[in-house]
This record gives structure tokens, C-alpha cells and sequence, in this order.
């Protein structure tokens, strides 16, 4: 059967049918035809890009102009799978009406199906806003990298009882403003298994366990070509890092001993018309 354009509705029937939904990030062109490609239901343009493409040491630098100059040119690299622009730190938190100025950007300019912003109950009267502006929304709770610091740094969410009442309550709360759907990171296996009973919408993990409805990792993570930390949460399915570095050093050292280019990789002229510009 030919592939379509993956849709809100459909990634809801994936959830509905148990079928589990895949997502990944990417950045760039080449990586978004990848990902595509391969089947992925959703791409998501993260502002991990902060860290894995732009070398901050954070998400938290991340502006409006450097999200939708990589969401354009993820969305030309893409055909089917479901677009999610992440709105990045200060650019929906000053006011519900910036945040819908914000999140149409990603739609009218950037091409993108949808926006992701982070935060719990405190966030749902924004995500009512945007999502009655005519603009999806998916949610994101538990660790929430953009206020790390508020949480006392890159830690694990919902470990003990009102922590994980206050996440149950906060997927309620963002189904209930109309979120589509729900990326929890970083939560005790158990603790998203229940929210994803509790709520309509589908539920993503991140360091969530395997009873979400989907998966998500950032894609330098599972291609090995993010070497700083590898979090516990993730599986390398290949380490790119290492092979790419001795390429390069190979590439280094033949241009130094004078290997490359060799006669395979020149283009010759007819010794007749050398001749002629010679004389």
C-alpha cells in the first residue's frame, strides 16, 4: 500500500488500534529525507538543536529565527511524516497572545503540521489559546529541558507520590485544553503508563518506559554523533563519531602524501589541444 501523509487523526487511530507511533528529530535537509524515508511517523525539530547543532551548552539560547531557519529546511525534506516545530524558551511564555503570534510563525512560515511547547497544568490556558488560534498543539511534561534549572537540573521526574499526581493531573489538564498530544520525559515507567490510560490523546516517551504509545529520540543520540554524555534513556543503533573522524583524518593525511586526488579523480584534455595552448 502507498504511503500518505501522516495526520493528527491518524497518529489518534495508531493510539486507538495499539499500534505504536515512532518519532525522531532532525535539523537539516538531508537528515529530514533520512528519517522520512525510513517510515517515521513524526519528525520533531527540537531545540536540542541548541546543543547538537549549534553548541550551546543548553536549549535555552535557542531563538524563534534559528528554529524556523532549520524547520524550513527540515520541511523540504519531507514528504509524509508529521511535522512538530518546538517553540523555543521565552517565544509562548510572556503572554498567550505572543504565543500564538509564535506558534503561526512555525505554520505560516516554517511550513511545520504543528508546535510542541513544554509545561503542565500552569501551561494549559495557553495551549486552549493557541489550539482555539486554529494551531495544534503537543505537550510536553516531566523533565522539561527549558527549565531545568528550575528542577534542580536534568533529573527524573514524578519519583514520588504528589509529583506524579501533580504529572497525572497535568495530562488531564492538557488534554483537556485540547493538546493532540503528549511527550512525557524522563517519568518513572509506571507513572506514564498510567497517564497514558488517563488520557485520549497519544503519549510519546522519552525515558518513559515501553507502555507509551510512541518513542522518541533525538537522532544524533541513536546515530552515535553526539559523544559530550548519552543518556541513559537512549540506544545507540550505530556510533557514526568515530568512523567519521577517521575518514576525515584519512581524507587529512592522503591530501598531505599526495594519495588524493589520483588520476581516477582528474579530468583529461586531448594532447592535441594541449599542444594547440602550448603553441
Amino acid at each position: 500500500m502507498s504511503r500518505t501523509k501522516v495526520t493528527i487523526a491518524g497518529l489518534k487511530a495508531k493510539k486507538d488500534a495499539g499500534q505504536k507511533i515512532t518519532m525522531l528529530t532532525a535539523y537539516d535537509f538531508y537528515t529530514a529525507a533520512m528519517i522520512d524515508q525510513a517510515g517515521v511517523d513524526t519528525i520533531l525539530i527540537g531545540d536540542s538543536l541548541g546543543m547538537v547543532v549549534l553548541g550551546y551548552t543548553s536549549t535555552v539560547p535557542v531563538t524563534m529565527d534559528e528554529m524556523l531557519h532549520h524547520c524550513k529546511a527540515v520541511r523540504r525534506g519531507t514528504e509524509f511524516a508529521f511535522l512538530i516545530g518546538d517553540m523555543p524558551f521565552m517565544s509562548y511564555n510572556v503572554s498567550r497572545e505572543e504565543a500564538i503570534r509564535n506558534a503561526g510563525r512555525f505554520i505560516k512560515e516554517a511550513g511545520c503540521d504543528s508546535v510542541k511547547l513544554e509545561g503542565g497544568t500552569e501551561m494549559a490556558p495557553t495551549v486552549k489559546a493557541v489550539v482555539d488560534a486554529g494551531i495544534p498543539v503537543c505537550a510536553h511534561i516531566g523533565l522539561t529541558p527549558q527549565t531545568a534549572t528550575k528542577l534542580s537540573g536534568f533529573k527524573v521526574q514524578g519519583k514520588d507520590a504528589e509529583g506524579a499526581r501533580q504529572l497525572i493531573q497535568s495530562a488531564r489538564d492538557l488534554d483537556a485544553a485540547g493538546a493532540y498530544m503528549l511527550v512525557m520525559e524522563c517519568i518513572p515507567d509506571a507513572i506514564a503508563a498510567e497517564i497514558t490510560r488517563a488520557v485520549s490523546i497519544p503519549t510519546i516517551g522519552i525515558g518513559a518506559g515501553p507502555d507509551c504509545d510512541g518513542q522518541v529520540l533525538v537522532t544524533n543520540d541513536v546515530l552515535g554523533l553526539f559523544e559530550k554524555f548519552v543518556p541513559k534513556f537512549v540506544k545507540q543503533y550505530v556510533n557514526l563519531a568515530p568512523q567519521i573522524k577517521a575518514a576525515l583524518a584519512e581524507y587529512v593525511r592522503e591530501v598531505q602524501d599526495g594519495v588524493f586526488p589520483g588520476p581516477e579523480h582528474g579530468f583529461a584534455i586531448k594532447a592535441e589541444e594541449l599542444d594547440k595552448l602550448k603553441g
